[in-house]
């Protein structure tokens, strides 16, 4: 492949024999062939171009249909036009996120459906915000509908790209008071491609298939660019669809033969949840040479549990590919040896500032976090470990991961002071993370931003939260371990957040518990344990410590603290019930409110209808499960949509059940 930049190489795949596959269902899909998409992308451009769009300007991506997210991607990259994914969400953060990128473009036009905008429109105008308003009135009126795309007959006129022009720009999924938009080049997205091939061994006899949404780094550049890169049978399902049937990702990967797979750890721990104690069925996943591991801290324990359960079904224990990125590489920054089965390395997680030695410990140890290998860097890509001043360190030592090369971003958009601050003297861009090389793998340890500063010493959130995870019911994504400092303490207090929505009485042993592991695993003593009704975590479902750390600062818990104090004088611990479906359907109400605030639900109302997120509904359901354990599967959420349908079919199973 010869590219030099997107135009040249969806040009040149215009002959190609392979198709895009869009799944909506079991036996639903719809293919597309690689021409068929370069003609209906020049046929969208027209559309645009009659609306006045032109080269460089930039246009936001706002909508979860996959094949009308593609076929738009290409038209804008034809054009010359920048496009933007934004994630389409219920909550005010997201709306407050893409309302505030719209003012960081300019004047951006967009692409969506009248549904999704009337939402961003009322949020708009309730907004205290009057700037808000002006902005979505703005973002309104340079706005195309994807309903309105039915005649693609006419073809719009390409713009010749230059390998420095800007191809997308993809904003960070965290904060959302000013969210930071990662620059990415033709010369870029090409260079990524060409490394992360070489490294992965990629070609035109595999096949993908993927659940990831277009508007992450992992979906679009992984899972779309790359694979047409290599002119890849590319399958596509959506998000929703693996959130609600997570048995149907393997289901087609079986049907297709599909050779490279993808999920972080969400993905097989909710796959493994809804599997439960079943078989996996009569699959046959021996075609699968790849299953990308990235986007969240690699669990080894997961890993294992995930390859164990399917090991009979043809998954090979070589298949699981855990990598290494970010979107200011284009994604990719390092993978392991094709075909090589997982390596691990156990650190004393005592010893874990920048600077130090790694002490590596034997299997089991008390003391021993436990790091996943994540290769070397691709071609094309640099890396190395640097100390606080930014100067290199040996193999060995931990330290910030900088990186460098024909994949890295120049910097983020219209953003001079944080571009300055983002790049070292000599060139490096800082990642943000922390790890280390040994013995030429490159195993990553966490955040530098997360790091807990405890006695002195150095210790890594997810590495506590994995050991609190142990605890009865307790599951990754459910607890969050943080630093807080109350006023006029001399030093950080551990606490630790637990998502919970049941009585207080039914929380103390579950506190005691997670309290007593931590301590017994880690040495390490805890101030407190909170119950909170909601995790906060952004768009990519990463976890804001930060915000729950503020909340506590400001008060919000203090009840909560002082009610379990109160428990525990009087160790009145209970187990709490509730009966009858007046009953059910409040704790429903209060759980469904909790999860979706500050959204309000009523009983009557459709949870599909109001908006909720896939991933909204998967916190649902985890929350009934939690009140109500092994009693209602995620997929009777859609035959049971409203809360007081949920109630009377709870209640039913509750009387059947006694």
């Amino acid at each position: 492949m010869t590219a030099r930049t997107l135009v040249d190489l969806i040009r040149a795949n215009r002959d190609a024999n392979r198709s895009i596959h869009y799944h909506s269902g079991e036996h639903e899909s719809r293919s597309i062939s690689y021409g068929k998409l370069h003609d209906r992308a020049l046929g969208i451009l027209h559309h645009l171009q009659r609306l006045g769009a032109r080269p460089g300007d930039k246009l936001i991506l706002l909508l979860n249909h996959n094949e009308q997210f593609i076929e738009m991607f290409w038209a804008a990259i034809l054009g010359g036009i920048v496009p933007v994914p934004v994630a389409v969400g219920i909550s005010d953060e997201h709306r407050h996120k893409l309302l505030r990128i719209a003012r960081k473009l300019g004047r951006p036009w967009l692409y969506s459906d009248r549904k999704v905008l009337e939402r961003v429109g009322v949020f708009a105008q309730n907004s205290e915000d009057s700037t808000e308003l002006r902005t979505f009135e703005a973002l309104a009126a340079r706005a195309l509908f994807a309903e309105d795309l039915t005649d693609v007959s006419k073809a719009g006129t390409p713009h010749d790209a230059q390998p420095e022009d800007i191809a997308f720009i993809q904003f960070s999924s965290g904060s959302t008071s000013d969210p930071k938009g990662v620059v990415l080049t033709h010369a870029n997205l090409i260079s990524h491609a060409i490394g992360s091939t070489q490294a992965g061994g990629f070609n035109d006899a595999d096949v993908s298939l993927s659940w990831m949404p277009l508007t992450h780094d992992m979906g679009l550049i992984g899972f779309h660019l790359v694979m047409f890169f290599n002119r890849v049978e590319t399958h596509l399902m959506p998000t929703d669809l693996f959130v609600r049937r997570p048995l149907l990702w393997l289901t087609i990967a079986d049907r297709v033969r599909a050779t490279i797979l993808c999920s972080p750890n969400f993905g097989y721990r909710h796959y493994l949840k809804v599997l439960g104690e079943r078989s996996p069925g009569n699959l046959d996943l021996s075609s699968v040479r790849l299953i990308f591991n990235g986007a969240e801290p690699i669990s080894v324990e997961l890993c294992g549990e995930f390859l164990a359960r399917l090991a009979a079904r043809g998954l090979k224990r070589n298949a699981m590919f855990p990598v290494y990125g970010l979107a200011e590489a284009s994604l990719a920054v390092s993978f392991p040896p094709v075909g090589r089965p997982l390596r691990t390395l156990q650190l004393n997680r005592h010893h874990l500032s920048v600077g130090e030695s790694a002490q590596v410990l034997p299997d089991a140890s008390r003391d021993a976090l436990n790091l996943v290998s994540v290769g070397q860097v691709i071609p094309l890509c640099e890396l190395r470990i640097a100390g606080d001043d930014d100067a290199p360190l040996p193999d060995g030592r931990i330290g910030h991961i900088h990186i460098r090369g024909e994949n890295v971003t120049g910097g983020y958009y219209e953003e001079p002071e944080v571009n300055r601050d983002t790049f070292t003297a000599d060139g490096w861009l800082k990642t943000g993370d922390l790890g280390l090389v040994l013995d030429g793998e490159i195993y990553i340890t966490g955040r530098a931003k997360e790091i807990l500063f405890v006695n002195g010493q150095n210790y890594y959130p997810h590495d506590l939260e994995a050991i609190a995870q142990r605890a009865p019911d307790m599951e990754l994504g459910k607890v969050v371990v943080a630093g807080v400092r109350p006023p006029g303490a001399e030093t950080d207090q551990l606490m630790v957040f637990v998502l919970h929505r049941g009585d207080l009485r039914e929380f103390l042993p579950l506190a005691a518990e997670i309290t007593r592991l931590i301590n017994e695993q880690a040495g390490l003593e805890i101030a407190e344990v909170i119950p909170v009704k909601r995790i906060p975590k952004t768009t990519s479902g990463k976890i804001q410590r930060h915000l729950l750390e503020q909340q506590y600062l400001d008060g919000e818990f203090a009840a909560e603290s002082a009610e379990l104090e109160s428990l525990r004088g009087a160790s009145n611990v209970v187990a709490a019930s509730a009966s009858g479906v007046d009953a059910i359907e409040n704790r429903l109400l209060n759980l469904c409110n909790a999860v979706l605030a500050p959204k309000q639900v009523g009983p009557a109302d459709n949870l599909f209808e109001i908006g909720a997120s896939s991933l909204k509904l998967i916190e649902i359901h985890e929350q009934v499960d939690h009140e109500y354990p092994g009693l209602i599967d995620l997929t009777e959420l859609f035959d049971h949509p409203t809360v007081a349908d949920l109630a009377r079919h709870l209640a039913h199973k509750l009387t059947a059940k006694s």
